[in-house]
């Protein structure tokens, strides 16, 4: 897999790598003693301990025994699986079709007290109406070439609009103009998206501002990230879903949010705005 953009994944893959490491040391081990123990080149030892290669299941495990230390094997590769989740590119989680994906997506919701997004494309997936989730997940399907089962992906994407009627869950969502705008369905399924986003707007659980056009930016236009409390970071990109965890990174992420809503209308405003673009549609 290659290396992500993200200093997170990149720092908890060194931490595994150290730990590793240290496990030789305490074993009083050199990198060749181990190597020859696993059965294996040095230089593969050496790429571990830099992280610039991820080690396998069976690597862990082999590298634990040739430590005398099985009994950490377990929590070690639970660790490297976590590293290795950080960064997943759309293809490979797609693999199967994006189903479960988007259940994976309702689990994290479930446990979510407070959701903070910003999106600049496309309208978050708990706000989506089945005609514009079936569009745009066709488009993903057929760019991506995985398997076509977006029926069952927009079935669960859609089930997670119900965290918005249920209690304990606040969204706070930050959406560019421009998202209103794009003709990422046909116009009978916009015009249905945007009338739905008019009808979620005074719900209780939702905050929603909408950036103009003409707002004079203090914070560039972004990739769509989802804030889950002050636990992980979502971030979409074009090839990967990267998860951020670093306290440093999050604060950035909190940081950039708090910009963005300075930049957005609310209410009234906000209002304005979605009917100027439905009525574009005509």
């Amino acid at each position: 897999m290659s290396a992500s953009p993200s200093s997170s994944a990149q720092a908890a893959r060194e931490a595994l790598a150290v730990r590793l490491s240290h496990l030789r040391k305490d074993a009083g081990l050199s990198g060749k003693d181990l190597s020859a123990r696993c059965g294996w080149h040095p230089a593969k030892t050496t790429r571990i301990q830099k992280a610039d290669a991820p080690p396998s299941d069976a690597d862990i495990r082999a590298w634990c025994a040739a430590c005398g230390a099985d009994d950490q094997a377990d929590d070690l590769i639970a660790t490297a699986r976590a590293v290795d989740s950080m960064y997943l590119e759309w293809r490979r989680l797609h693999k199967d079709g994006m189903r479960k994906v988007q259940q994976n997506w309702n689990t994290l919701h479930e446990r979510t007290r407070l959701c903070r997004v910003y999106v600049s494309n496309v309208f978050p997936g708990f706000f989506q109406t089945p005609g514009f989730a079936t569009a745009l997940m066709s488009q993903i399907t057929t760019f991506q070439g995985t398997p076509n089962d977006v029926s069952e992906a927009v079935a669960a994407r859609v089930a997670r609009s119900r965290y918005l009627y249920e209690g304990g869950h606040r969204y706070v969502v930050l959406m560019e103009e421009s998202v209103l705008r794009y003709r990422t369905a046909d116009p009978e399924a916009m015009r249905g998206q945007l009338r739905h986003l008019l009808a979620v707007m005074p719900l209780a659980s939702v905050s929603l501002g909408i950036i103009p056009f003409t707002a004079q930016r203090t914070v560039w236009p972004l990739e769509a990230f989802y804030l889950h409390d002050d636990t992980v970071a979502v971030v979409e990109t074009l090839t990967a879903e990267i998860k951020v965890t670093q306290p440093r990174e999050l604060a950035d992420y909190a940081r950039a949010f708090a910009g963005l809503a300075e930049l957005a209308v609310y209410g009234d405003a906000a209002r304005d705005l979605i009917a100027a673009a439905t009525d574009a549609l005509e």
